[in-house]
């Protein structure tokens, strides 16, 4: 079926079906949209942490190492793992001698950056668990309502032809496809991207805890 086809069953819709095509639409757009710049934003976090990773477990003085993270102009969510626990470090070894107990204060930073780093990996994955989850009933709202015009077609002709009921079926066509091109692409990408999500988040635990060793290592030397 060519374009200008599936223009005009748009524009001899009735007006709340073409407001659920209008709506579908707009919703596979935002959807993608989100897709693209989280596709965008894991693919780059992935550079980040892996380009840190090198450099942490090569370099021997951790206090020097947090000085030249601070001086990196992009950082990734393991490096502000390593930034805000050696900051409570720091911030301890000025105050007074640290003990191995001092050192739940940097676990606690490392949760807290962890839990931060959570929220802003699932940024917007909420919207396409929406989108894909919603999308269907509202494709299936507007088949309905097709469904429907196709019945009045069929009462108002004078002959039970075809050419009675296809508006309404083609409306009602129409709409649930919509509402699978919407829906399909934001549940795919929403199961992928929580997947990611929790890989990032137990490397960053995992991380964190090999830290707060390393620490503690450093604490009962001395």
């Amino acid at each position: 079926m060519n374009e200008l086809n599936l223009i005009q069953m748009f524009l001899d819709a009735t007006l709340i079906v073409q407001l659920v095509m209008i709506i579908l639409l707009a919703a596979s757009v935002v959807s993608w949209l989100v897709i693209f710049e989280r596709w965008q934003f894991f693919n780059n976090l992935s550079k980040l942490n892996k380009s840190f990773d090198e450099i942490f477990w090569d370099s021997k003085d951790l206090e020097a190492l947090h000085k030249i993270s601070e001086s990196r102009k992009e950082n990734g969510s393991t490096q502000r793992v390593f930034q805000d626990a050696l900051l409570e470090y720091s911030r301890l070894k000025q105050d007074s001698v640290i003990s191995v107990e001092d050192l739940v204060s940097v676990q606690r930073s490392v949760k807290v950056r962890v839990a931060k780093e959570d929220e802003n990996l699932n940024k917007h994955l909420q919207l396409l668990a929406n989108i894909g989850s919603v999308s269907p009933y509202v494709g299936l709202f507007g088949t309905v309502l097709g469904i429907v015009n196709s019945f009045v077609g069929l009462s108002d002709a004078t002959q039970a032809t075809i050419n009675a009921v296809a508006p309404g079926i083609s409306e009602a066509l129409i709409a649930t496809a919509l509402g699978l091109f919407a829906a399909i692409p934001a549940l795919i990408a929403y199961n992928r991207f929580v997947s990611l999500a929790d890989q990032h988040i137990k490397s960053l635990l995992i991380f964190g805890e090999e830290l707060v060793s390393i620490l503690y290592r450093e604490v009962t030397r001395k």
